[in-house]
């Protein structure tokens, strides 16, 4: 029997296996054909499937008329088969459906999606080329770009307001923000209890479900100014210049440059995360970088009309502050996008969590990578000013001096340390081939470190009071500052 052919804008292909002369359907599937497609379809034993169809599908009976026209022998079924395989064959390749394809969004395999050299054209009569249509093909209009501006100058007297996002779990102590930051509001979000007044939708993704929850949530009521933090005060990932402490990081901190850059990372040294850190299209998996080989696919599902970049960078680890101005800078929708694709995704919360620490500056300042020189960031975000990036450098090699006698120092320790545990646990032998320590190398060591010491003090209190200055500031910044202008 055969179905009728009429022009359609949608129909269902059935995916069919022939068994006893009747017709199993196993699934159906939408494909979007353009207008003024033909479509003819076969079918056998009509009253069998069209019981099972009005059943499954009854709407596609305002589709597709079917109606029996005659009677197929089975030996004709290969021919018939072949016929139709080349006939799909020359619709998918027609022009008209090449076209329609051609200017759908998608996102394939690694990631593929449209540039903006690939949209859809048509030629006008003079031979320009100009879009299909503005509501079909106009990739703009798929994919607004964000536009991120500096943010104003504000008076020097002007009070920012500033929120503290804090994620935390029941077991972990955050007293030390009352302790030691009295005056900030904060939003402490326990990711762990439902029962909680702050708390996320669900416990996944670390610290990524409760950012994005506080912007949703406080999308038209925003500070001038957003923190976004983790639970706890010291750690290796806070800078050492600024002690590893995050009390002082936050206190520290120039709102005035969260406002006039729109985003900033509160970490400034670029071990790691920079200049060059992940490649989404690496598929051998990193124990050190367990989520790399993840970044392609989650990327093409969180920004599926963006292509995938190359590399990903920017100073770990999650922490940095943003302006209003920059988190409106994209629609509501976008972040409930994205916390959708995180309470959705199959991947765990570990990695899920990890795939965004390398997403983050995209999404506020549409860079797959920033890396800002270390010493403005440290000058004029933090107010520790060495005086330029050489002197920055003449720093950081005092200090690395100073920690590779430190390093040395433990390894004359570590010599000795052995040899008498060997002697307190009777293995003399063993003790008498061990690497003696040299004698008085220690005492030469710790007089090296305490010089080198002092210069590394020395140089680091005078960059903290330089960075009292806000001419200073600016000058090192690269931006011109004006009497009375604030920091």
């Amino acid at each position: 029997m055969w179905c009728n052919t009429q022009p359609m804008s949608q129909t269902v292909v059935i995916m069919e296996s022939w068994n006893t002369n009747r017709v199993q359907v196993l699934h159906f599937t939408n494909i979007l054909f353009p207008p003024g497609t033909h479509l003819l379809y076969s079918c056998l034993d009509l009253s069998y499937l069209e019981s099972l169809l009005r059943g499954a599908v009854p709407q596609l009976f305002s589709t597709i008329n079917i109606f029996p026209m005659m009677a197929l022998q089975r030996r004709f079924l290969p021919l018939l088969a072949i016929a139709s395989a080349l006939f799909f064959f020359f619709l998918y390749h027609s022009t008209s459906v090449r076209e329609t394809w051609r200017g759908l969004p998608q996102a394939v395999g690694m990631g593929e999606a449209l540039s903006d050299q690939q949209k859809p054209t048509t030629e006008n009569s003079d031979g320009e080329g100009t879009p299909k249509s503005e509501e079909e093909t106009n990739y703009v209009n798929w994919n607004p770009r964000p536009v991120f501006k500096e943010g104003n100058q504000k008076p020097s007297d002007y009070n920012f307001t500033s929120v503290l996002v804090i994620p935390r779990t029941k077991e972990e102590d955050v007293n030390w923000i009352k302790e030691e930051l009295p005056n900030q509001q904060t939003a402490i979000y326990v990711a762990d209890d439902p029962s909680a007044p702050l708390h996320p939708p669900k416990n996944k993704g670390h610290e990524v479900m409760i950012y994005l929850s506080w912007i949703i949530e406080n999308y038209d009521d925003l500070p001038d100014v957003a923190i976004f933090m983790h639970a706890h005060r010291w750690s290796w990932h806070n800078d050492d210049i600024l002690d590893n402490d995050a009390a002082m990081m936050i206190r520290r901190l120039s709102l005035n440059r969260v406002w006039r850059e729109g985003y900033m990372n509160m970490r400034c040294s670029w071990n790691p995360g920079c200049p060059d850190w992940m490649h989404p299209g690496e598929v051998e998996e990193d124990v050190f970088k367990q989520e790399q080989s993840l970044l392609a696919k989650s990327w093409s599902e969180l920004f599926p009309l963006d292509e995938v970049p190359s590399v990903l960078a920017q100073p770990c680890c999650a922490q940095f502050a943003l302006s209003s101005e920059r988190i409106q800078a994209r629609p509501l929708s976008s972040y409930v996008w994205y916390r959708d694709w995180l309470l959705h995704t199959p991947l765990s919360d570990y990695i899920s969590g990890r795939i965004w620490e390398y997403v983050w500056q995209f999404v506020f300042t549409g860079n797959n990578i920033f890396c800002p020189k270390v010493h403005t960031c440290f000058c004029d975000g933090f107010g520790v000013c060495f005086g330029g990036e050489d002197q920055f450098n003449e720093f950081i090699s005092v200090r690395q001096q100073m920690q590779g006698k430190e390093g040395e120092l433990r390894e004359w320790e570590d010599k000795g340390k052995a040899i008498e545990e060997a002697k307190d646990e009777g293995r003399f032998e063993e003790a008498q081939q061990l690497d003696v320590p040299e004698p008085g190398k220690d005492k030469e060591l710790k007089e090296q470190i305490e010089t080198l010491k002092e210069d590394v003090n020395k140089r680091k209190k005078e960059a903290f009071e330089r960075g009292m200055n806000p001419a200073n500031r600016a000058m090192e910044a690269g931006r011109q500052w004006h009497e009375g202008d604030g920091y």
